[in-house]
């Protein structure tokens, strides 16, 4: 199979990816790759909104306080001011691409409040915010005509120095992506000037996610097997309120209820999160998923309910119709009876290192969106940074490509002519593989059960050593295998909870959504990250 040379390869099709395509395309041509189809991504999930100052009794001082004080101190105070200070822009160029944000009769966007932040500040496009975000975007792109969108693709290995041809020794750098075609099982070398990391998360590591089946840590492992420097990769968000009922998978729902009004209840009806924090239902995630998980741990129930039944009813419908359909489709009527709610695997804070353009260690390698890294979420992300994250920073990307372009610095490098086609040799078992397969549901397990909401250096300990007779299990299984998305997919998350497990194992403390029984909590302002690398290359 012939090379495949484009301007800019993006791998991902989130907000992140796609408005990074978007600022791209007037550089150059670029390539979107995604796994399944062009609109599946953690962005088509987020409800929320996107947290932004616009009110007039709100700042951006405001907004950087409340993000570093839900970061649990470990936010780098430089990308955060960044992307504070340059996300209303970044919203309203949004809105003109067509993004139906909720406004009022004079223009002005409706702006909800929701946990760990003490304004009104969240843009939203009633509870479907990712959803509309994620559609306009495409409609956006696919009339551009120098942005192409290949459907179920996946990478396989970023391609570095140590796949090429050649003896001479150079720095390390990315050259693009070999990607496999995984309905033709064809395994493509993409070659690019640039190449893009916006795959999102890696919920699937854990049992119970808000996440897509399609949130498989990708990026980070494929960067972390390149060299790229991974930060953090400890703190990992769980959602304090995912429904739980025994006919429907994970189903998020959104902050923004409590933003309103609605009060977390033990299941004997008694509020109680006014004994966990002064900010009670809008305190900070990663302080109120400790507070449930705490609750069912004491009482030994399966969940506790969120209340909106003396909400008004009309008003809970407007707001939240997705919320409401779907708990009405499973026989709940959110305006006369408690959503039956937990805590579930939602949002990586870590990922792969970045500086405030995007740029990883590897050259020619960047990062955008839960992939990245890049300091603004610290130890637990603020409610609706998310999207604006990848907004400004896929903004700032394009700043500095266009940059090297003026300065003559935008091409091919010469070593890129010597890039093999992929080696296809491996044996196809299927016996083999009903066994290895298997380790996808104990990876999940164990990462559930030992590396959760709450941890100690035993559990730790215990799910290093099983994580790691996993990992060589799968790596010696895809040595000698043909290549399929099934296994990329474990091949990655096997690598996330590994990297997950060794990151905890290095915080000697309990900070943000790293909280251990072993280690008393630290929330005071710190710039002590974890940083890991491989070692082998």
């Amino acid at each position: 199979m012939k090379k495949v040379t484009t301007d800019f390869l993006i791998i991902g099709s989130g907000v992140a990816g796609l408005f990074c395509a978007y600022k791209l395309s007037a550089f150059g041509e670029v390539t979107i790759i995604t796994k399944k189809f062009d609109y599946e991504s953690n962005t088509n999930y987020a409800q929320g909104g996107i947290a932004s100052v616009f009110a007039k009794t709100d700042n951006a001082e405001k907004h950087i306080q409340d993000t570093m004080e839900a970061g649990a101190g470990l936010c780098d105070p430089e990308s955060t001011r960044i992307m504070v200070h340059e996300g209303p822009a970044r919203v309203r160029e949004l809105l003109d691409i067509g993004v139906p944000f909720n406004t009022d009769g004079e223009g002005n966007f409706e702006l909800g409040l929701e946990g760990g932040h003490r304004e009104n500040r969240i843009v939203h496009a009633y509870d479907r915010t990712g959803r509309e975000v994620e559609r306009a975007l495409l409609t956006c792109i696919k009339s551009i005509s120098n942005i192409k969108i290949l459907e179920h693709h996946n990478c396989v290995e970023l391609i570095t120095p140590h796949h090429l041809k050649t003896n001479s020794v150079m720095e390390n750098r990315c050259f693009g992506a070999y990607v496999l075609n995984t309905r033709k099982g064809e395994v493509i070398p993409f070659v690019a000037k640039k190449t893009i990391l916006a795959t999102g998360g890696a919920g699937q590591v854990y049992l119970h996610t808000t996440n897509p089946d399609i949130a498989t840590g990708d990026g980070v492992a494929s960067a972390y097997r390149a060299g790229a420097r991974i930060k953090n990769m400890e703190f990992y968000q769980f959602h304090p309120t995912s429904l739980f009922h025994e006919k429907g998978e994970s189903f998020l729902i959104s902050e923004a209820v409590r933003g309103k009004g609605g009060i977390l209840r033990r299941l004997n009806g008694e509020a109680f999160m006014k004994e966990y924090h002064p900010m009670e239902d809008l305190a900070p995630r990663d302080i109120v998923a400790r507070a449930i998980d705490n609750e069912m741990k004491k009482s030994g129930s399966s969940h506790v309910l969120l209340d909106t039944t003396h909400l008004v009813k009309p008003e809970i419908i407007r707001y939240f119709p997705s919320i409401y359909e779907k708990c009405k489709s499973l026989g709940i009527d959110i305006t006369e009876e408690p959503i039956p709610v937990v805590p579930a695997a939602h949002y990586m804070c870590g990922g792969v290192e970045t500086d405030v353009y995007g740029r990883t260690n590897i050259r020619d390698l960047y990062c955008v969106g839960e992939v990245a890294s890049t300091g603004v979420h610290g130890g637990n992300r603020l409610a609706s940074n998310s999207l604006l994250e990848g907004v400004v920073f896929a903004h700032r990307i394009s700043e500095n490509i266009y940059n090297e372009k003026l300065n003559g610095h935008l091409h091919l490098p010469s070593e890129a002519t010597y890039i093999p086609e992929w080696d296809k040799e491996g044996l196809k078992n299927t016996e083999e593989w009903v066994l290895i397969s298997h380790n996808l549901h104990e990876v999940k397990s164990i990462m559930s059960d030992y590396v959760g909401i709450v941890r100690s250096n035993l559990r730790l300990e215990r799910a290093k050593r099983r994580i790691h007779l996993i990992r060589e299990e799968v790596r010696d299984y895809y040595n000698r295998t043909i290549i399929s998305n099934q296994l990329l997919e474990l091949r990655n998350l096997v690598q996330i909870a590994d990297l997950i497990v060794q990151s905890a194992l290095l915080r000697k403390e309990s900070r943000g959504l790293h909280y251990s029984t072993d280690y008393p909590e630290d929330r005071n302002p710190s710039r002590k990250d974890t940083i890991l690398w491989n070692e082998e290359l």
